[in-house]
């Protein structure tokens, strides 16, 4: 006869591994239901066509992909960190997913301003293709390593808008201040005389009201979502400069996710995003653009600035001197200009 003592042993040992094979069950079916909210920092107001169209749409897929394990939580109207100051954000943590405006923040992201200059882009969607291209062929990925970047975003071509000052040629900006959105379009403004004055999206509407500026350089569909189409009412569009933005993760938190998540992040980040969102920049573009002509604004329009007499000259001035100004960094401006153009020619088809 076996020794009842050590039959009962043998018995609680197994009753233990099971004890500990229900437990890990229990923790592992835990882990696969427990929500992870994520923090989503933008400029735009929640009623912009970019927050509606976008990125609400964006966040309910991300959420219904992860069965409900992934939710973004969205923080329009920059109320959760300021426009210049959400990238830096997002690399220490502060939020978890956050737009930067690369030329809101001089001197950071130079490489990637390449694409900003002017006659590359004549539309968001072909500017979106052109800096998504540039950072999955590893061109001004190098500016981006501290975070998880998850899309790039170009905005159409930006507009000068004034209030009773219609800007026809370059000297028309003699003595004007118009706010500049980046270093690049700040020096064409001041080889056309003009005086550049930098502020940020959401201090203009207060800024034109005041007389602090006498117009601003700005995108169509900004200055709708912003509701600048109440003051301004002359317009001069022409593809002087586009704006980059992007839409980023924090690194240690995409890595703290399961690989499943990840996947979820990653399927709905890259050139899809880039093209969808430009898409809505587009659409936006076309809509303020129509609405500022219906109601009798003044609309001056240069579709080839470049080989324009009168624009050429401060136009490629300005372009000169930015490349000139990042070569002295150290960098090689002059390839990553001609991968830029390789990039837009490339992106033409898509919307230019």
């Amino acid at each position: 006869m076996k020794n009842p003592l050590s039959l009962a042993f043998a018995l609680a040992v197994l009753l233990s591994f099971s004890g500990c094979s229900s437990e890990q069950k229990s923790t592992n079916k835990a882990e696969a239901n427990e929500v992870t909210t994520l923090r989503f920092s933008h400029l735009w107001p929640a009623t912009a066509m970019m927050n509606v169209e976008a990125f609400e749409p964006w966040a309910k897929r991300i959420e219904e992909e992860s069965g409900g394990r992934l939710k973004i939580e969205i923080y329009p109207s920059a109320t959760l960190s300021k426009p210049d100051t959400t990238y830096d954000a997002v690399a220490k943590g502060t939020v978890d997913l956050g737009v930067q405006v690369p030329s809101y923040v001089n001197g950071r992201f130079p490489l990637t301003q390449v694409a900003e200059l002017p006659g590359l882009s004549n539309s968001a969607v072909q500017m979106s293709c052109m800096l998504q291209n540039l950072y999955d062929d590893d061109v001004i990925s190098s500016e981006y390593e501290d975070t998880h970047l998850l899309f790039m975003i170009g905005s159409e071509p930006g507009t000068l808008h004034t209030i009773d000052k219609p800007i026809r040629k370059p000297n028309d900006m003699v003595g004007m201040r118009i706010r500049r959105p980046s270093a690049i379009a700040g020096e064409i403004i001041e080889a056309a005389g003009g005086s550049p004055v930098g502020l940020p999206a959401t201090d203009l509407y207060t800024s034109l009201q005041r007389g602090v500026i006498d117009g601003m350089s700005f995108p169509w569909s900004p200055t709708g979502s912003f509701k600048l189409t109440e003051i301004v009412n002359t317009h001069t569009t022409m593809p002087f400069y586009s704006s980059a933005l992007l839409v980023t993760m924090n690194k240690d938190k995409y890595e703290s996710l399961p690989d499943d998540l990840k996947k979820v992040i990653d399927d709905n980040s890259g050139m899809e995003m880039a093209n969808l969102t430009a898409k809505v920049f587009d659409k936006e573009a076309a809509f303020y653009s129509e609405q500022a002509r219906a109601k009798g604004d003044v609309m001056i329009d240069i579709p080839d600035p470049l080989n324009d007499p009168d624009w050429k000259v401060p136009l490629t001035a300005g372009t000169n001197k930015y490349l000139a100004d990042i070569e002295a960094l150290g960098l090689d401006s002059q390839m990553v200009y001609a991968k830029v153009k390789e990039a837009s020619a490339a992106c033409k088809s898509q919307g230019g």
